[in-house]
């Protein structure tokens, strides 16, 4: 069985780094996949209450509240958007050294519980701010290219709509790579077949708050497994991302 690791941990809140793959509530379509809640009750023996999400694809900082009272103050937090979230992910070509991402998003369908009501709602307020970190040209063809090129980019969605870092790059031609639901095929391709790619390069890396019982400031981060940093170190990103003190792999199995 997967071990969670704990990334921060209080009398209110603990922090998990979630890997690529988990589910964070049971799902109704694969009742047997493994979930975040189900590990904590296993493994920590107490009950999650969660206060944001991760997409399953999605790596990285997770938080959970230890009681229903300190839950609703740090979803608070979020909703007033004092909570700084910040990403890491690898997209297709070259982005602006930086930039900000204004545009509205809908809302997602739901087909498991068909929400059709969601399909005439007006799309919501998305912001995303982001830099690039960094670039690399790769000597593959792909499509109609010769080369391949991709860029290192930190993303601070102010935001936070369903996909919505990966439906911004996707708005910005710069679709992210491993994404198979807003991606681009080819460059999915190229990384699994060159690289061993099994997952979305998006990585939840830091969360930021103040403390709402302490007061407190409180930075939580996660670092890349260690297939990612090896992945990294190959493009010369080194330097430019939270890296994890050894190279053991902590992807979630296949399930």
């Amino acid at each position: 069985m997967y071990s969670l690791n704990i990334l921060f941990e209080d009398e209110h809140y603990f922090a998990i780094d979630k890997p690529a793959g988990l589910l964070v509530h049971p799902s109704p379509i694969e009742r047997r996949a493994t979930n975040a809640i189900a590990l904590i009750r296993e493994q920590m023996g107490i009950k999650a209450y969660t206060v944001h999400r991760l997409d399953r694809p999605t790596s990285g900082v997770l938080i959970f509240a230890k009681s229903s009272e300190a839950a609703n103050k740090l979803n608070l937090c979020f909703a007033e958007r004092r909570v700084q979230k910040t990403y890491l992910c690898v997209c297709r070509g070259y982005t602006e050294a930086e930039g900000v991402v204004d545009h509205p998003l809908k809302e997602i369908v739901d087909k498991v519980s068909d929400k059709r009501t969601t399909l005439d709602k007006p799309a919501k307020e998305a912001v995303s701010e982001y830099r690039r970190l960094g670039t690399v040209e790769l000597p593959m063809p792909v499509g109609n290219y010769a080369t391949a090129r991709y860029s290192l980019v930190e993303v601070k969605p102010k935001t936070g709509r369903q996909h919505q870092i990966r439906r911004h790059l996707k708005h910005l031609f710069h679709p992210l790579v491993g994404d198979t639901k807003h991606g681009d095929g080819k460059h999915n391709t190229l990384f699994r077949n060159n690289f061993g790619l099994e997952r979305l390069l998006l990585m939840a890396t830091q969360l930021a708050f103040i403390h709402p019982f302490t007061g407190q400031s409180v930075v939580i981060e996660a670092p890349v497994t260690g297939w990612v940093d090896q992945l990294f170190s190959e493009f010369g990103w080194q330097g430019l991302y939270p890296a994890p003190e050894n190279l053991q792999d902590t992807e979630l199995p296949p399930h």
